[in-house]
């Protein structure tokens, strides 16, 4: 049953590539739809060889170099379960370049993009997941005798979402905004997204899929709890409601607010008490808008997807809010301190900061990493594909 449990979590989690996928196609202009439509399920293939044969070990010390009829009782395990807890724990760790996709789109190399992919999935990310899901470094332990209780993240709202983020960070800002984004003045023009009905379709599987990555992060059927359901909900339909308001409205800020929302429940999802987790919800839909627009148009930072304040800081607000929202005295189950959810979440953006620009400046450095000014402007569906999102269409012109 826990087999059957977990390859049904591990199968809407990978659904959600194809709303990372589609999301992103709906924004981008119609000259980049093929390419991100590629790199987000190559990003995929790519992931999964590098967490197979190093992620993998990196976080939990574990490998597959060995028969069958071992691999299956492996740890303990029976009917393979260890197996399908990679696939499970491997889309996780995939939604790590999926979400610097919607960050770097539009102007990204393909095959230095595929190398950064394989060094954040097989070696940074796994570095932070085993210190806080495997206690590696006995970095939790510090927590816990430091500030009284380890740090909590049950579905990774700073492990995935904020690591994604602050990753997303330093490639972003190696790459550089695209061209006619700003002016020499500093004048912010505007580009606008392509496919409204797209980035609309992005975002409802995401958020379907998205009860598969909360719920399923028990591990087992006997662990699934109706809380986390009712919380995801809860902060989801918290997050686009705020998101709709503050951003007037707008349909990219109503469609990306419900996500926000969910970004922010996934740690204290299974501790914080469900009005709790609306609120947390609503915080984060408004923290989207006003960080897009902050990136976008006062710190001229091109952020395409705005995968920065929706992932990067709204996850971390996820982990501080666990600190708050998990405590007793505001209805959560316990568990937690304020502190330890906020050094937790401290050292992960430190981790992801520092990560994201090693990695992109040196493959800038050595590889090149942004497309010329000639396959820019053409855009990356011929430049690297030779081919259109409606070749038919351009065939009959």
């Amino acid at each position: 049953m826990d087999v059957f449990f977990l390859t049904v979590g591990a199968a809407m989690v990978l659904a959600m590539h194809a709303g990372f996928a589609f999301l992103e196609v709906g924004t981008v202009r119609k000259k980049n739809q093929v390419n991100a439509l590629v790199r987000v399920i190559t990003d995929f293939g790519f992931s999964t060889i590098a967490y197979l044969f190093m992620g993998f070990y990196v976080a939990y010390g574990i490998t597959f170099y060995a028969p069958v009829g071992q691999l299956e009782v492996m740890e303990g395990g029976t009917n393979g379960y260890k197996m399908v807890h990679f696939f499970f724990l491997l889309t996780f760790a995939a939604a790590i370049p999926a979400i610097i996709s919607g960050g770097i789109t539009e102007r990204v190399r393909f095959w230095p993009n595929v190398l950064a992919t394989v060094l954040l999935v097989g070696l940074i990310y796994p570095f932070y997941e085993g210190m806080i899901w495997n206690g590696n470094y006995g970095y939790q332990t510090w927590l816990e005798a430091t500030f009284g209780a380890p740090f909590h993240d049950f579905a990774g709202s700073v492990v995935v979402h904020a690591m994604g983020g602050f990753l997303a960070l330093g490639a972003v800002m190696t790459l550089g905004a695209r061209l006619g984004r700003y002016t020499e003045e500093g004048r912010v023009n505007a580009i606008l997204p392509s496919n409204i009905p797209f980035l609309a379709l992005g975002s409802w599987v995401l958020c379907v899929g998205w009860f598969g990555f909360n719920v399923m992060s028990a591990g087992t059927a006997d662990g699934a709890s109706g809380l986390v359901a009712m919380n995801s909900l809860l902060a989801m339909v918290g997050g686009l409601l705020a998101a709709l308001v503050v951003g007037k409205n707008d349909p990219g800020f109503v469609h990306n607010g419900a996500l926000a929302g969910l970004v922010a429940v996934c740690a204290g999802s299974d501790i914080m008490h469900p009005f709790g987790a609306l609120f947390v919800g609503v915080v984060a839909g408004a923290v989207f808008v006003y960080g897009f627009e902050l990136l976008q148009n006062k710190l001229k930072i091109d952020d395409v997807l705005g995968v920065i304040p929706l992932h990067g800081v709204c996850g971390a607000w996820g982990g501080i809010a666990a600190g708050i929202f998990g405590s007793t005295a505001l209805g959560g189950a316990g568990g937690v301190t304020f502190m330890a959810q906020l050094v937790g979440t401290l050292t992960g953006l430190a981790i992801a900061v520092t990560g994201g620009f090693v990695v992109y400046t040196g493959i800038k450095a050595t590889l090149g990493i942004r497309l010329s000014a000639e396959d820019e402007h053409i855009g990356a569906d011929l430049a690297i594909h030779q081919i259109s999102a409606n070749p038919e269409e351009d065939m009959s012109r």
